[in-house]
């Protein structure tokens, strides 16, 4: 009998984890025996997922973004609940976006559908009083970080740890070789592409209110990154190039338009979907707070992290945020192993940093392979592949499909309430 799990992923970067987890449940279950329907993006439709809506397109931050869009959202809640209610869905399952998502599962809860939450929202960090809601209609937390593990089950939430799938696309994905050679990598180690050339990554987001909000800080610093070089009149220095990873082509498109005229002689190149190359090719990073930090960590390659948001999410962010970093390499390592900046009101202090932590990442080389060197511990401790693997097996036992596979003992147990 062919089973049925909704899916509801509203973010990017959670359409990428959900896909792979599609592909993995297929691969487990059968293609036959299970069917994946739901909202979600792009990448889950390539991987077999039918998709009811394409959430992606809605993703949002912070109240003055929701607000507007209430009415639509609670249309969208209420058409899950038509498909809920047909009978024909045998679990649900969750990737993050929990302001929406709450109401999934609430929805889901009513027609006595178990709901499994995979990379659940940080409760840890900002919404321990949300921990009740998650008690009630969640049926099982699949954590992708340790210290999420802890939490849930100290709250008395079955859960189970498998790991971050970020590590899976670092391990899974090849790079475009070609692409690599034209970055200046190729097959040349980390220690001989320092001497031939350095690029510097801009990573500025995967949001479009990300991308305008932080893309024209990053340029300000290349300006006068590149200003430094012109100044030193070192001839024998690597020469420094900037590759501005876009997420879509109209982020990429706007961040051109950015460029003034004086801009056109900086080394600046632009690239679409081509993240995971820039960032393995890249001497360092400026980037924007965002998961796409684990990729750094994985890849070794240092970076400065901002973010910019308005005052009034600041506010709440103070009152609320239980923990003194917004990255999670930071937070695995308990310290600031990526410098980081929220940045609020005047750009300026945020152009400051970047710009001397990535001219220090640049030129100190103490610094930049003492970063490395953390980054490498951080990978071997936290970075191992296989989360996707890990968590298709537990649904798939669910459900029963097939017996739990993969990982180990103690990586898959429940943590029962």
């Amino acid at each position: 009998m062919t089973k049925t799990l909704f899916f509801s992923v509203g973010e990017p970067s959670g359409d990428q984890h959900a896909a792979r987890l599609i592909a993995e449940l297929r691969s487990q279950s059968g293609a036959e025996s299970l069917r994946c329907r739901g909202f979600g993006g792009p990448e889950m439709q390539a991987a077999g997922c039918s998709l009811d809506l394409d959430l992606t397109r809605h993703a949002v931050v912070g109240l003055v973004e929701v607000l507007p869009k209430l009415r639509e959202f609670f249309r969208f809640a209420d058409q899950a609940e038509q498909t809920f209610a047909s009978g024909s869905i045998d679990g649900v399952v969750l990737v993050d976006f929990p302001g929406f998502n709450w109401h999934i599962a609430k929805r889901a809860k009513k027609y006595g559908i178990p709901v499994y939450y995979y990379c659940p929202p940080q409760l840890w960090a900002w919404g321990a009083w949300r921990v009740k809601k998650m008690r009630r209609s969640v049926d099982h937390v699949l954590t992708v970080l340790p210290i999420e593990t802890t939490f849930f089950g100290d709250h008395g939430i079955p859960v189970s740890f498998v790991g971050h799938p970020f590590f899976d696309a670092v391990a899974e994905n090849p790079l475009d070789a070609e692409l690599m050679r034209q970055l200046g990598a190729g097959s040349v180690s980390q220690a001989d592409r320092e001497q031939v050339s350095r690029t510097v990554a801009v990573l500025p987001g995967s949001r479009d209110h990300e991308v305008k909000n932080n893309f024209p800080i990053m340029l300000e610093t290349i300006r006068r990154l590149q200003a430094d070089v012109e100044k030193s009149g070192d001839a024998d220095a690597p020469p420094v190039r900037y590759a501005v990873a876009a997420y879509r082509d109209r982020h990429c498109l706007w961040c051109r338009d950015q460029l003034t005229e004086s801009d056109r002689a900086l080394p600046i190149d632009f690239f679409v979907d081509r993240t995971s190359e820039v960032i393995e090719a890249a001497h360092c990073a400026m980037m924007v707070s965002g998961s796409v930090s684990l990729e750094l960590m994985a890849r070794g390659t240092p970076a400065a992290v901002i973010y910019r948001v308005g005052r009034i999410l600041h506010a709440v962010g103070k009152r609320v945020l239980r923990v003194d970093s917004v990255t999670l390499p930071n937070l695995m390592a308990g310290r600031k192993v990526f410098p980081e900046f929220v940045s609020v009101g005047d750009p300026e202090p945020a152009i400051d940093f970047l710009h001397e932590t990535t001219r220090a990442m640049l030129n100190d080389k103490f610094y930049y392979r003492r970063v490395r060197a953390d980054l490498e511990k951080l990978r071997i401790k936290y970075g191992l592949p296989g989360a996707s693997k890990r968590a298709a097996a537990f649904l798939c036992g669910e459900l029963g499909l097939s017996r739990q596979i993969g990982g180990d003992e103690q990586t898959n147990r429940r943590i029962a309430a």
